[in-house]
């Protein structure tokens, strides 16, 4: 038997799917949802009688025993309330019990049926969306959730909240719960309600066994005992709240439950007068095969009405009673979009000027408390309005939707506000959806999901120069935009989630990956890294030496002097003077100078090697050597931003300084790596993923060979350099493992034997018989590779080992170039994610239990595979231990992942 959770998809329907109405301004979003939901799981379970449960109106026992039971909850929203009465109606004619039982909430009616029918031996599905509803999970009762597509057994409660089904009202009873109202035991949250829970069993036995909580050693354990006490009957009322009743009195037999036949006449109505004109034409087909997805379009993409097309209201809050309005209306909401109006991009330099919310789609508001240009009307105070707001903004049972949130996030911290309860981010949900269909900022976003052109920050302060920052801008103007930032934010949440949710594996990136990794972000640029200054003039005074030095000599060998950075007099002095071969034009005809064809000529050629050596200085003297004492903040540190929306594989990128650019190969790159330092009594460690992507590959590829060689802790570019040169380990000489490695890492990357040809400085068919000879050895390998290019040209992506999808838009080209190129990434993408997805879960455990140790250790900078930490000199050797140990064990493949760490005073002695 299935059994609905009618209320719980009522509001999700809502929230989830944006606002569609018929064309005289009825509201159809939840109606859509919820039929559209139970015509999914028809075609699911099509032999199984199906149960319909909402809750009735009014009050129930629990209002009795407790006044202020669900007493937060906002009032039924007006466009969901007309909708209730259709979906009852079309429930009924496509032949479903409906049942709506006076005095008693849907959950004890569920939970009821699902005894019954359980008990007598039957299996039953609850569709729900209710983490209460996990009390019910036994070996006949299992959950399942349409909106996320996951289902939930005995093992799934296990694996989702640490405890068994048996436990979870004890767990709901302790933390309590905001959204009903229930009070809970002051001060414990969820790790505290889990750690009590597994480390002494039920509330009945934690107060018997209250002295032994101090020694369970949880933050606040000494303290927890007295709480326990104190809070005795309180915790006593949360567990009758928490209670899903099963003996509730039923009007029917609840093993007689059946589904009759539909009523195409009357659906037929609904349909029309609802104006679902797919479903009026599916009327004729089998009312089973119904399962569309109703909330889309042709296309598979989210149909979203223009949001212009939505009215307006949003408030300019400039009195106390208006904002305590509205703080009420957020405190009660299930999710709130949060936006932060400031004064800089810089988030560590950014003032607060104002803050805006919405909590449903065209009603928003904007808080401003420091436009200070002359005449600007009075405002409430900055202090006050972020002393109210703390509370809620520190919740982390608050639901919060930001766009682009680690920025809030960093500029709340200045005010000694951290932000939780980050539940999305519409930023993230569009890249975690697909990485490179477009940009990700709002704009951006606006435009695509919901035709919809937002105003613009330089409609309002202008550009260049004479841009104005946001407290000097009108403030009828700026409350717009702040309102308008947070309303879109909300639409585009309702609008781009739909889509992620469809693959189960893309909600786990989002969730267990991406969204989390937020607060690790943010924590980490607040920190910072300090620099010696010194060492770095020092540096650029040399290369400045150095520069001078290249053009003299580059002068010489050109027999002139000539400008070494203009394309125009390169051209002359390379291939109309010294007459080199011209490898490949511009658009215009002109012979090409970019670097990579520099880098070619230099091979054989002076002149374009000295050019080369020159750029490559100048780079890094303009980038690094100049630019980082300028960027050290009033901390006394630079303060980097790490990105995450930017790259198509999910690696991280940061700006200001770009820390992943900085060139390990040279002596010049590890100089500016020695001027990140430690402070006095500090040293930094860096621990680095060894080989990851060839052990990654290993793993995907199944190769016997590979996973041998790092089962067995082997070199494996010794390993390969034995298999490709037919010699013994022993006789592997220094050259061929440089080879083996050139090919390990090349084919990684797709390289042919062209590239491999031209990388090792040997001929193509030598270089040829090496990759022949290497897949010979390593079948596994190429067999990965070739189903990994079928199954990209089949799907039009890959993805990593966590599910994350790489779209290969050309794989399929008439170009051969740009085929072969997506063929390329197609290989190298599943390695190059799959690794981003184990540094960046690694970086979730590390924040995790940095929050909790004793240790004086700060994660401070990621590049690439490795992370960068400082550590107190008393505390090394434990840091040290526990950094490898949580990175090694954070993802598990099939062969070990090796940490690297060492330590010293500055980076570059650490690496």
């Amino acid at each position: 038997m299935v059994l609905v959770d009618g209320s719980s998809y009522l509001y999700r329907a809502f929230h989830a799917i944006p606002p569609m109405s018929t064309s005289d301004g009825h509201p159809t979003n939840a109606t859509r949802g919820v039929i559209s939901m139970i015509r999914s799981l028809i075609k699911s379970y099509p032999d199984s009688p199906m149960v319909i449960i909402f809750d009735a109106k009014g009050k129930t026992f629990r209002d009795e025993i407790y006044s202020e039971y669900k007493a937060q909850r906002p009032p039924m929203p007006d466009d969901l309330r007309p909708q209730i009465e259709p979906i009852h109606r079309m429930v009924e004619a496509m032949g479903l019990p409906l049942v709506i039982i006076d005095g008693v909430e849907a959950d004890d009616v569920i939970g009821t049926i699902a005894k019954q029918v359980g008990e007598a031996g039957r299996d039953v599905i609850v569709s729900t969306g209710d983490k209460d509803m996990a009390q019910l999970v036994t070996d006949k009762v299992t959950l399942v959730n349409t909106m996320t597509d996951t289902v939930m057994d005995i093992q799934g409660v296990k694996d989702k909240f640490g405890i068994p089904p048996e436990l979870i009202i004890d767990y709901l009873a302790l933390m309590g719960d905001k959204v009903d109202n229930i009070p809970g035991v002051p001060g414990v949250g969820e790790k505290t309600a889990l750690a009590l829970l597994q480390g002494l069993g039920s509330i009945k036995d934690i107060y018997k066994r209250l002295d032994e909580i101090a020694a369970l050693g949880f933050r606040g354990s000494k303290t927890m005992k007295q709480k326990m006490e104190d809070n005795k009957e309180m915790a006593e009322l949360s567990y009758t709240l928490a209670t899903i009743k099963c003996d509730v009195e039923l009007p029917f037999n609840a093993l007689e439950l059946k589904n009759g036949d539909a009523d195409k006449d009357t659906l037929k109505e609904w349909f029309t007068k609802l104006e679902f004109k797919r479903w009026i034409a599916e009327l004729d087909k089998d009312p089973s095969d119904t399962a569309s997805d109703d909330a889309t379009d042709g296309e598979g993409q989210v149909a979203t009405p223009a949001a212009s097309n939505i009215e307006v209201a949003y408030d300019t809050v400039l009195d106390k009673d208006t904002f305590n309005q509205w703080l009420a209306k957020i405190q009660a909401a299930d999710i709130t979009a949060f936006d932060t109006e400031t004064t800089s991009l810089n988030y560590m330099a950014a003032e607060l000027v104002g803050v805006s919310f919405c909590v449903e789609a065209g009603v928003a508001a904007y808080v401003p408390f420091a436009h200070d240009y002359e005449g600007a009307p009075e405002q409430l105070d900055r202090d006050w309005v972020l002393a109210q707001l703390k509370p809620w903004l520190e919740n982390d049972s608050q639901a919060k939707v930001g766009q682009h949130l680690k920025y809030d996030a960093n500029v709340l911290n200045n005010y000694d506000i951290t932000l939780r309860g980050i539940a999305y981010d519409t930023m993230l949900e569009s890249y975690v959806y697909n990485s490179i269909s477009s940009r990700h900022d709002m704009d951006t976003l606006a435009k695509k999901f919901l035709n919809h052109t937002c105003v613009s920050f330089e409609e309002l302060a202008g550009k260049g120069k004479k841009q104005k920052t946001f407290n000097e801008i009108d403030l009828e103007q700026a409350a717009f935009y702040a309102a308008e930032d947070a309303d879109i934010t909300l639409r585009l949440h309702q609008a781009i989630w739909p889509n992620v949710e469809k693959t189960p594996e893309l909600v786990s990136i989002f969730k267990d990956i991406e969204c989390p990794l937020i607060p690790v972000l943010a924590n980490m640029e607040q920190t910072g890294a300090l620099i010696d200054p010194d060492l770095l003039h020092i540096q650029s005074t040399e290369i400045a030496g150095k520069l001078q030095e290249l053009e003299i000599k580059a002068h010489e060998q050109a027999g002139e002097s000539f400008n070494l950075s203009s394309p125009k007099q390169l051209q002359v002095i390379l291939f109309e003077k010294q007459g080199l071969p011209v490898i490949k034009k511009t658009p215009k005809g002109q012979p090409s100078t970019a670097e990579p064809i520099l880098q070619e000529l230099a091979q054989d050629h002076e002149l374009p090697r000295l050019i080369m050596e020159h750029r490559t200085l100048s780079k890094l003297k303009s980038t690094y050597t100049d630019k980082l004492p300028e960027m050290i903040q009033k901390t006394g540190r630079i303060h980097t931003s790490y990105h995450q929306a930017i790259t198509a594989t999910g690696r991280l990128s940061s700006t200001d300084p770009n820390l992943q650019n900085i060139p390990i190969r040279s002596a010049e790159g590890r100089r500016i790596r020695q001027a990140f330092i430690a402070p006095e009594g500090y040293k930094l460690i860096a621990a680095d993923y060894s080989q990851i992507e060839l052990r990654i590959m290993a793993h995907l590829s199944q190769d016997k060979g590979l996973l041998d060689a790092f089962a067995k802790d082997a070199d494996v570019h010794k390993a390969t350099a034995a298999e490709v040169f037919e010699v013994s380990l022993e006789e592997v000489t220094t050259e061929q493992r440089r080879r083996a490695k050139a090919i390990n890492f090349g084919l990684i990357y797709g390289m042919s034997a062209f590239g491999l040809a031209k990388q090792l400085g040997i001929g193509r068919p030598e270089a040829g018989r090496y990759i022949k000879r290497y897949f010979e050895r390593y079948p596994g390998v190429q067999q990965y590779m070739e189903n990994t290019r079928e199954g990209a040209k089949e799907k039009g992506y890959v993805e990593t080992l966590y599910g994350r999808r790489l779209y290969l838009p050309d794989i399929k080209a008439k170009n051969a170039m740009m085929r072969q190129a997506a063929e390329r990434t197609a290989i190298n993408a599943p390695m190059q994610g799959s690794a981003a997805d184990i540094i960046k879960r690694a970086m979730i455990k590390m924040h995790d239990w940095l929050q909790d140790t004793d240790l004086d250790v700060k994660m401070i900078m990621q590049v690439h595979d490795e992370l960068i930490f400082e550590v107190a000199e008393k505390d090394l050797e434990s840091a040290q231990a526990n950094i490898v140990e949580i990175m090694q064990n954070s993802s598990t493949i099939d062969v070990p992942l090796l940490v690297e760490a060492g330590v010293g005073d500055n980076w570059d002695e650490a690496h």
